[in-house]
């Protein structure tokens, strides 16, 4: 039973990043691996060896599409060319929903290639809403929004990040990937409750859900996604969980990647917390 309506994917349990250092074992050993998400933009191409590499992934595994350059918060149109290309890879993967990020990252066609933090304002709530929702129908398949980390915030801004992402994600009705290594990042950076972001979160709306590690630094956090996941990030996702239900959950680990063994034990430690969150849903 499906833990929210934007959540119908409860079996879906722990996967991973599909990432380049892992694809020999992955392809030579066949390891059990509940799923694995892959950056949609790595594999839109008409050819070659991502498109050899991801058709031997769906063999064998399901695949789930992880956006970083649809920018629903800047305000141009929607790129058509971009969007067809993405469409098709959404059929050949067959991917049960789409996610990418609550930013803003280009204007006039100029992109940044970074996930740039928003005003939290109730016109660019409506203008990122109504992207979505040109996005989704275009696309058709359910889309999920995350929430990234911040560094810097806007003096304009009218509500907190998590009454924003909500504010989105009702007028867009569409889910949220919530990310709570995020949560933590900004909220050390910002000097927020992250558990008042948890409590403002429309849990459900979730459908998925990113576990990381940072880097601590003097005066800052950084989401590095290159360390195992913290105790505060993994008691974020068991109070996550617990109000969202059991949700599909995936390890982020990018940078200074050890084996595919080691960054799958370390994902399967959030097998502790699901089993936790099953255990008090009556269903």
């Amino acid at each position: 039973m499906p833990a929210n309506r934007f959540n119908g994917f409860t079996d879906y349990g722990i996967g991973l990043g599909l990432r380049v250092p892992h694809y020999r074992h992955i392809l030579e050993r066949k390891p059990v691996c509940a799923w694995f998400e892959i950056i949609s933009e790595n594999f839109m191409v008409d050819g070659g060896r991502p498109l050899e590499v991801l058709d031997r992934i769906l063999e064998q595994y399901r695949v789930v599409q992880h956006g970083v350059s649809l920018y629903f918060g800047s305000a141009d149109r929607p790129d058509r060319a971009h969007l067809r290309k993405l469409k098709a890879l959404v059929r050949r993967t067959r991917t049960p929903w789409l996610s990418d990020h609550l930013c803003w990252g280009s204007v006039d066609g100029t992109y940044s290639h970074d996930l740039l933090p928003m005003p939290y304002t109730f016109s660019a709530a409506r203008r990122t809403a109504g992207k979505i929702r040109e996005v989704r129908d275009f696309l058709e398949v359910p889309i999920c929004v995350e929430n990234v980390s911040s560094y810097a915030e806007f003096n304009a801004s009218e509500m907190a990040e998590w009454e924003f992402l909500a504010e989105v994600a009702e007028q867009a009705d569409c889910g949220i990937l919530l990310d709570v290594n995020n949560i933590y990042v900004s909220s050390e950076n910002h000097g927020f409750d992250p558990l008042d972001y948890l409590r403002g979160v429309p849990l459900d709306r979730v459908g998925q859900i990113h576990v990381a590690g940072h880097t601590r630094f003097e005066h800052y956090i950084l989401d590095t996604h290159d360390h195992p996941v913290p105790d505060p990030v993994w008691r974020l996702y068991d109070r996550a969980i617990r109000g969202a239900g059991v949700t599909a959950t995936l390890l982020e680990w990018d940078d200074k990647i050890p084996s595919f063994d080691e960054v799958h034990a370390e994902a399967l430690k959030a097998d502790t917390y699901l089993a936790g969150a099953r255990a008090a849903d009556p269903r």
